[in-house]
């Protein structure tokens, strides 16, 4: 039986876990827990996996979270240290890397430091600070395994393959709710507009993320780092029914792909059990049944958050870093009805060109590029506001 803690368990990956968990009670045992604000789901989570130790982001939010576990055998921490605890706690064995965003840094690394596998599921852990977790991966001889579907399936597509026979890795992008809206269009892009993803559902932020195409370049930086693996040598096709989630193509013409249903309990499954492979509920694909199969070419103009990453990723040091801050702000900014669809790039592009990158050496110096992108692009959405900004 394999012992998990699971960072971000009230988030949508957390949830899809936790059924897995479920599913499978002989199989996964889960020992600790943490989430953000749904402190009802958590406590929910709590009185059904019967974790020894939870976590909650805000320190303020403990009596509130133990005034709803009374009778409830378990011990409640906070902030960062208690996401790092959760994160080691005696007996795990798989860390599931959930939180989005800069919060999920250090209890990670903490992971790893102390010997735990992890499920990674978190996309800026790699985009922000990707030399160093794969330092820290070998360094401490643990195993990574990717759970956004498009990594699970480059994964499960260099399986048996040496690396050095590699061509190309394409990962797939379902293009969102914009990718045949004409470009004069997104003027007038609401945030429900965004929020409607014709094929996944995932969290508000994700959500957004997928839209702009943003959450494909994250990708492009993750799988530069997982698969060691140039940016030339990694490319996006627009594939509208998400059918093949990614393929590699070898030196001898020949390329695999992986297949499925979008669900994303496919492929955390398949970190949570590797090698070996579980039952999810996903719906079996039928290939009688599709239409066709269609890619194309993401076009930049439509989606230059996907260009603004290639660019992130070609600077380097903490320039990713700052890209990624800058799309967090953005997004929030765009979410809370401050900004437009289309300020979203355009206050990151001018994030990113304030700031010249700088090497890269510890956790604490990525945590500094983040908190400097995050203040200037805070300031560049207030000129945005005001229309100081041309």
């Amino acid at each position: 039986m394999k012992q998990l803690a699971i960072l971000g368990s009230t988030g949508s990956i957390g949830v899809s876990t936790l059924e897995i968990v479920e599913a499978h009670p002989d199989k996964f045992r889960v020992i600790s827990l943490s989430g953000a604000k749904n402190l009802e789901l958590l406590s929910h989570q709590i009185r059904q996996f019967r974790p020894k130790l939870v976590a909650v982001a805000d320190p303020s939010d403990i009596p509130q979270l133990k005034g709803m576990l009374s009778g409830v055998d378990v011990e409640v921490v906070g902030g960062q240290e208690g996401l790092s605890a959760v994160a080691t706690a005696p007996g795990v064995q798989m860390v599931v890397a959930a939180i989005v965003g800069a919060a999920g840094l250090l209890p990670t690394a903490a992971a790893i430091r102390a010997g735990k596998d992890v499920a990674l599921a978190n996309k800026e852990i790699l985009v922000t600070a990707g030399h160093l977790f794969m330092e820290l991966v070998k360094k401490h001889n643990v195993k990574l395994y990717p759970v956004d579907s498009e990594h699970s399936a480059v994964f499960q597509s260099i399986e048996g393959h040496r690396s050095e026979d590699i061509t190309r890795i394409i990962l797939t992008a379902s293009g969102g709710p914009f990718r045949e809206t004409p470009v004069e269009n997104l003027q007038t892009v609401t945030i429900q507009d965004a929020l409607n993803h014709p094929n996944w559902s995932m969290g508000r932020k994700i959500t957004i993320d997928s839209a702009t195409m943003m959450n494909k370049g994250l990708e492009v930086i993750e799988a530069r780092w997982l698969f060691d693996a140039p940016a030339e040598k990694i490319c996006v096709n627009i594939h509208p029914q998400s059918i093949i989630h990614s393929m590699v193509e070898y030196i001898d013409g020949c390329v695999i792909a992986q297949l499925g249903i979008p669900d994303m309990k496919a492929p955390i499954a398949y970190a949570l059990s590797y090698p070996a492979r579980v039952s999810t509920g996903v719906k079996h694909l039928d290939l009688t049944a599709l239409s066709g199969l269609t890619f194309y070419k993401p076009d930049l103009e439509r989606f230059p958050c996907l260009g603004l990453a290639y660019r992130a990723l070609g600077e380097g040091e903490s320039m990713p870093a700052v890209m990624n801050a800058a799309n967090e702000v953005a997004v929030e900014e765009f979410l809370a009805g401050r900004i437009s669809y289309l300020q979203i790039a355009r206050l990151i592009e001018k994030t990113m060109d304030a700031h010249k990158a700088s090497q890269i050496s510890s956790i604490e110096e990525v945590l500094e590029a983040d908190e400097w992108g995050r203040a200037t692009a805070q300031d560049i959405c207030a000129r945005l506001q005001t229309g100081t900004l041309q």
